[in-house]
């Protein structure tokens, strides 16, 4: 209990830093919502105007705290671009990238435990090593030529799935038909990724004097491995897991762009090109309390599955 209270009293001040971070850093960037709102026609009064109706000549410590309890209380405020409120793109974004990267990550597990096992256990032979080269040539690829690969073969030449959109997940077929490509372009990178980890994991525990007992007590070695090898295994899985979670959160920007999905990428990235900083404050700081959500339950798991590990914490 202790050891959980005091991860979720880092994982709160670890928010509230981050969060004075990102309001600082987007606070001194030129412009802001008042001159966005009105364009570049305006004269200086109308702008200066304006932001006193909007607080923006505020001391910068009494913005931050509007700022912050507006965002716990789900208020954003307003889009200076759009006029509509921040918070209901944002959750409209939000939930179409989390299914994205849920499923990237999902086929990027499965390829990486399989893979990297199977390296693992073949180390050495021919297998193993077309396996491990796999694995090389998925980590050099970036997610968005993967994309691009993926619409030549699939969209272009078989015409099985569509190549760009997106469908809500209460037309089922629709939905696996446009998530099926941005999902795999994301989760063969990641999975590649993750499979060199898995490997070096395996390994790793294979050569522990608890398996090397396991072995001669009559068990094969794959026997060995799921008695007694995976869970171990596990803990340094689970942490980069969560690593290449939230690295597959922002490769989620490219590949939405790329898929043209309206998801959480593709809104931050129209909020730079107009210039929205307030809608581009809340879009970082939300992607910031999600990776930093992504560490925190990781680093829950892992003491779950090897509680010596809170004791030493």
């Amino acid at each position: 209990m202790k050891a959980l209270l005091n991860r979720i009293g880092v994982f709160l001040l670890t928010v509230i830093v981050a969060s004075i971070v990102v309001f600082l850093l987007l606070s001194i960037l030129p412009g802001d919502a008042a001159s966005v709102s009105l364009g570049t026609q305006a004269s200086p009064e109308a702008v200066n105007q304006l932001r006193h109706q909007m607080g923006l000549d505020r001391p910068l410590v009494i913005r931050y705290w509007a700022w912050a309890t507006g965002m716990l209380r789900g208020d954003m405020g307003v889009s200076a671009s759009s006029g509509v409120s921040i918070a209901a793109e944002v959750f409209q974004g939000l939930q179409v990238t989390l299914i994205l990267v849920l499923l990237a990550m999902v086929i990027a597990l499965l390829i990486a435990f399989i893979f990297g096992i199977l390296a693992a256990v073949y180390r050495g032979r021919a297998f193993g090593v077309i396996l491990t080269v796999a694995s090389q040539i998925g980590v050099s690829i970036p997610a968005f030529l993967a994309g691009l690969l993926l619409v030549i073969i699939f969209s272009v030449r078989l015409k099985v799935l569509p190549a760009t959109g997106w469908s809500s997940p209460d037309d089922a077929i629709g939905f696996l038909k446009h998530v099926t490509l941005p999902a795999l372009s994301l989760g063969i990178v990641q999975g590649a990724i993750l499979s060199r980890y898995v490997r070096s994991s395996v390994l790793e525990v294979m050569t522990e004097n608890y398996m090397q007992t396991a072995r001669a007590k009559g068990l094969s070695n794959s026997q060995a491995l799921r008695r007694h090898g995976i869970r171990n295994a596990l803990v340094p899985i689970m942490n980069i897991a969560g690593v290449e979670t939230a690295s597959t959160l922002i490769g989620a920007v490219v590949v939405e762009r790329v898929f043209e999905i309206r998801g959480l990428g593709s809104l931050l990235v129209s909020s730079v090109e107009n210039r929205d900083l307030g809608e581009v404050q809340a879009i970082v700081m939300v992607l910031v309390l999600l990776v930093l959500l992504v560490n925190f339950l990781v680093d829950m798991l892992s003491i779950v599955v090897d509680p010596r590990l809170g004791e030493e914490r």
